[in-house]
């Protein structure tokens, strides 16, 4: 870490020891004279001196010990220290050069040696080393680190030159197909996600799982596919939910379009900013008639008619596969911006219970589908998008349909363990705020959804609000401060006038549909239109107003379908209002008489699913017609939201395919038709179909 580490003074380098010339110690390399590095001035060595000569003393003279010596003999002593100080070199350099050859045939032998083990291990793997070495080392027939070139070696590299070329040619090899994959990837990123190829990154490493989260939700590598996932292992939690999968960062700079503000500028609500979004519906809460392809190839027998009894028949491993892959691919990037190419500035999206949690005996697939709600959320931020977070299915049930998990008995605030599942859901809210209490979700989150659909119809009126109100509680204690929808659980928009007074910050969500009122589906073509302007219209301005209605309203859900027709709508195996098949078992449900106008004709549904490219000019206009009168009807409040986006075939229910037939706008917030304008009988369109 830089400028963490403790810095020490390096030591002083001391002499080597080494033996040198005629015995003397050399200097060190690195020694230095120098006034500052001592404290005493270094003294001056002294001078070599040369060979001494005897000292004569000529006016000296010895009879007994000495004798004094001639010209002559002195001129041969000099002679013959010269030729011994001659000798005492040549023994030394011969000496020197003896040690010398010594040393060589040393290494000679060593080097030999290892060269020789060298060569035995390279000859064992001979075909693998040659791969990767093979080429430099065959080129100039040399040894690794000795000559490269002709026979004398002229040119000279290293063992460091040749570790060097290697490494180089090992980086190629690594970082070439790198940059070819990830090029690869960004180029076909959208068009893999569209097709649902599952994708896995490759920097995908087990060590970096801790091992008690391997084969966890939290491992990536158990995932269908790593695409826009964060795969950087982390276990930090909010409410205790995970937030693997998601960046350190984000932008909320972006807008949906010109006529929206940026996320990171309020949105004020209301008739003169309405929502134009669309829901994401049969993606992370799976319902029939939008996926039938999940049940149809089960017999009635099997009795598989939600996403309880399918996951529960599949079993735990092959049901997390099948809805991993469905999560994967239904949705996808280029959904949201398709989205918002739409003109729409909004998404809804539904998600259930056991995105967070499942209980003792729920088949459902846990916690999975949590990681893909978060990634659309990111999808729909980088798109201008505000999101509705919709709690489309509650422990036990709030309604008893099937896109609430489970068809058939309601078990929320109903039943033995109503009280028990009714806590669940508080329980659920206290986690799912304060995970979206974080600041990242403060301008992407525009609505908090409470509960979907609650059956108020059958449910007690007052403890479906005393609920709602201690929910309402629980999610602003977290701090969650964008507006909470709540449901208007089908009891009629009057009817929520007074109810949750003093609770500030809220909005009714209202469904309106035609076609599952056995009195409005009998409308002819030019009735329903009529209605969309004018019923829908004082509806919602009715609601609106605070003295006849709850206040906010908005519309989360409404199609241009004009009857039940469609495979599953009303219940995997059962029939329709329309043609009067719609046969649920009980009495009490159960509509056995055809409901198309009445004197008209026999009511069948051949036109109504069939493909969009035989649909007369007519019927497409009167299609366009009733979708733009009821969205002109609902932005007299906070707007809508139109059910759903994609279908498999359901074409009257999606957004999407509408476009594709032309038979919606094709700019939300640019439409002909306002409810101003004259509607036509639109003669030549059969009432029965």
């Amino acid at each position: 870490m830089a400028g963490g580490r403790k810095v020490t003074s390096p030591s002083k380098p001391k002499a080597r020891l080494t033996s040198g010339e005629g015995g003397q110690r050399p200097r060190a390399s690195n020694e230095r004279k120098s006034k500052s590095t001592s404290r005493n001035p270094a003294k001056k060595s002294a001078p070599r001196s040369p060979v001494k000569k005897p000292i004569v003393d000529s006016s000296s003279t010895s009879h007994n010990s000495s004798q004094t010596l001639s010209i002559n003999s002195l001129a041969k002593l000099d002679a013959e220290n010269e030729k011994s100080a001659a000798v005492r070199v040549k023994e030394r350099e011969k000496k020197k050069k003896a040690n010398g050859v010594e040393v060589k045939q040393k290494e000679k032998v060593v080097t030999g040696r290892v060269i020789k083990e060298r060569y035995g291990r390279r000859k064992e793997n001979k075909e693998k080393r040659r791969v990767v070495s093979g080429a430099v080392l065959e080129e100039g027939r040399g040894r690794r680190g000795k000559y490269l070139g002709d026979a004398k070696g002229r040119t000279r590299f290293g063992k460091g030159v040749w570790y060097l070329i290697v490494l180089v040619i090992l980086l190629l090899v690594i970082l070439i197909p790198v940059g070819v994959l990830v090029i690869g990837k960004k180029k076909g990123a959208s068009s893999s996600s569209s097709k649902g190829t599952p994708s896995k990154s490759s920097g995908l490493n087990e060590k970096d799982i801790p091992p008690a989260a391997r084969g966890t939700v939290l491992d990536p590598s158990t995932w269908y596919t790593t695409t826009d996932f964060n795969i950087t292992y982390t276990n930090v939690t909010y409410g205790g939910l995970p937030i693997m999968g998601l960046n350190s960062t984000w932008d909320d700079t972006t807008r949906a379009n010109q006529n929206t503000p940026p996320l990171n500028q309020k949105w004020t609500y209301g008739p003169s900013a309405p929502v134009r979004g669309v829901n994401l519906g049969g993606w992370l809460s799976v319902e029939p008639f939008i996926t039938p392809s999940l049940f149809s190839s089960y017999q009635p027998s099997v009795g598989i008619v939600d996403e309880y009894t399918l996951t529960q028949h599949l079993g735990p491993t092959q049901a997390a596969q099948t809805l991993e892959k469905h999560y994967a691919t239904f949705i996808t990037e280029q959904t949201f911006a398709d989205i918002q190419a739409a003109g729409l500035d909004h998404v809804r999206i539904p998600y259930s219970y056991w995105a967070i949690t499942t209980y003792e005996g729920d088949p459902y697939v846990p916690k999975i589908s949590w990681r893909y709600l978060l990634r659309g959320i990111e999808y729909a931020r980088k798109y201008g998008l505000r999101v509705n977070l919709d709690l489309h299915g509650i422990p036990g049930s709030q309604n008893g349909w099937n896109h609430s998990g489970r068809q058939g008995a309601i078990g929320w605030l109903n039943g033995t363990d109503g009280d028990l599942n009714a806590q669940r859901s508080l329980d659920l809210h206290d986690q799912i705020s304060a995970f979206f209490a974080q600041p990242r979700y403060q301008n992407v989150v525009a609505f908090y959804g409470l509960v979907n659909e609650p059956r108020m119809t059958f449910l007690p009126v007052a403890a479906v609000v005393n609920w709602t109100t201690s929910a309402i509680q629980i999610v602003r204690q977290n701090g969650i401060n964008q507006t909470i929808a709540f449901g208007d659980g089908f009891l009629g928009l009057p009817n929520w006038q007074g109810k949750l007074e003093g609770i500030e910050g809220l909005v009714l969500d209202a469904h309106q549909y035609v076609i599952f009122n056995q009195a409005q589906i009998a409308f002819t073509h030019q009735n329903k239109i009529d209605f969309a302007c004018s019923g829908w219209t004082s509806q919602t301005q009715e609601s609106m107003n605070p003295a006849t209605g709850y206040g906010p309203t908005l519309c989360g859900e409404w199609s241009q379908a004009d009857t039940d027709c469609v495979t599953y709508l009303n219940d995997v195996n059962v029939g329709s209002r329309w043609t009067g098949t719609m046969d649920t078992g009980d009495p009490s449900t159960q509509i056995l008489t055809p409901s198309c106008p009445p004197n008209t004709g026999v009511c069948e549904c051949t036109n109504a699913n069939a493909d969009p490219s035989q649909y007369s000019d007519t019927y497409k206009q009167w299609l366009m017609m009733n979708a733009e009168a009821q969205m002109t009807s609902f932005e007299y409040g906070w707007g809508w939201f139109y059910w759903t986006w994609v279908t498999e075939s359901a074409v009257q229910w999606s957004y999407q395919l509408g476009l594709q037939a032309g038979i919606l706008p094709t700019t939300a917030y640019q439409r002909t038709f306002n409810c101003s304008q004259t509607v036509g009988n639109f003669q030549g369109l059969p009432e029965t179909y």
